[in-house]
């Protein structure tokens, strides 16, 4: 009878162990989910996030379509305001250099037109190089001159050579644009 007593203990040690296992791997399974809700709750606040962004730009796009008509108003401001119509542009930015330089004490050497049409913004880009002679201070006040001018003009590049008799020659690259 100790040998069936010692069976059955042994059987009960092994089912009580099979059921420890079970409840272990249980154990296991429910953490399991736990962590998925955490990993699930930083997915929701990154989502979250990246909705407000979105909404943040929305609102940004509608701000800047309500602006739009009067950014045109200012663009046709500045085009009826600033840009010479092509008829007069021509001799207005002769006569426009030409006066800078003979107020800032140079010579005007040379003035060379490119004309390019831009269709789809009714405007025509006309690029100037001009070379202008003189002293350090004159071309000093000429470049201010420019900037001060009534005409628009974009400054795309210059460059500097000295000349006997110490003399300063600038080549002057310019853009300005013309009302179509």
């Amino acid at each position: 009878m100790n040998w069936k007593f010692e069976r059955s203990k042994t059987t009960i040690r092994w089912m009580l162990g099979v059921l420890l296992v079970l409840d272990l791997a249980l154990v296991g399974v429910n953490l399991r989910p736990g962590m998925n809700v955490y990993a699930q709750k930083q997915e929701r606040a990154r989502l979250q996030q990246q909705r407000d962004l979105l909404l943040a730009d929305v609102r940004r796009a509608s701000d800047i379509q309500k602006r739009l008509p009067g950014v045109q108003r200012e663009c046709d401001d500045f085009f009826s305001r600033e840009l010479r119509p092509a008829s007069s542009g021509y001799s207005s930015i002769i006569a426009d250099l030409g006066g800078i330089a003979k107020q800032s004490g140079l010579k005007t050497t040379a003035v060379t037109f490119h004309q390019q049409e831009l269709v789809s913004r009714s405007v025509t880009e006309v690029e100037v190089i001009a070379t202008v002679e003189g002293d350090y201070p004159s071309l000093v006040s000429f470049i201010n001159g420019l900037e001060r001018s009534s005409n628009f003009y974009l400054l795309d590049s210059l460059s500097l050579a000295s000349r006997s008799g110490g003399s300063l020659k600038l080549n002057l690259q310019l853009r300005t644009y013309f009302r179509s």
